[in-house]
């Protein structure tokens, strides 16, 4: 460098760190095959969600085999028929109350398993999400409206229960088929 000279400057660029993977032959296929169909765009983007869904379900707590915690609540993998059976043998009039039963809980694990309050209107975004991600289905809140596409929970009362003690909202029914719709009513 000569006098007068300025130093040359730094690049500003995000320094980007590579790993490689090593896959077996027949999981190379099947996430070929997956963005082939256009289930996924691309492999660092199922990465990318791979990790997300790490991180949002806590999967360190697996304890093989087959026994998972999502912090003080055991969580199983069951089907939706069993859900939907289970539901069609209490009474009609004891479903709204049922939800608010498991609402209860689902607010005490994420209370003290995650620290969310899911009382807190600011807070429902991540709440919405992570019910997402535990499959219970896609959560919006549009307005003064609350939309359950895809809902695991069938029964809109037992779905209304649920969300109002989660929440700690009071909810009116507008749908009773999925997508399920609930306004949230001004007693909120």
């Amino acid at each position: 460098m000569r006098d007068g000279d300025e130093p040359p400057q730094r690049s500003k660029k995000r320094h980007v760190r590579r790993t490689t993977i090593i896959l077996e032959e027949e999981e190379r296929k099947y996430i070929d095959t997956l963005i082939k169909e256009k289930k996924e765009p691309g492999i660092k983007q199922l990465f990318s969600k791979m990790l997300d869904v790490y991180r949002s379900m806590m999967v360190y707590d697996w304890k093989y085999p087959g026994e998972y915690y999502m912090g003080i609540s055991r969580v199983a993998f069951i089907s939706i028929e069993l859900i939907n059976l289970l539901i069609s043998e209490i009474p009609a009039e004891r479903h709204l109350s049922l939800g608010r039963r498991a609402g209860e809980a689902a607010r005490i694990s994420l209370e003290t398993s995650l620290n969310l309050d899911p009382s807190n209107e600011e807070k429902w975004g991540d709440v919405f999400k992570r019910l997402r991600v535990q499959g219970l289905g896609d959560f919006y809140q549009r307005d003064r409206y609350i939309i359950v596409k895809t809902p695991f929970i069938n029964n809109p009362e037992v779905q209304r229960g649920y969300l109002e003690t989660l929440i700690g909202a009071s909810l009116i029914t507008r749908t009773i088929n999925p997508p399920f719709i609930y306004e949230l009513t001004t007693e909120h």
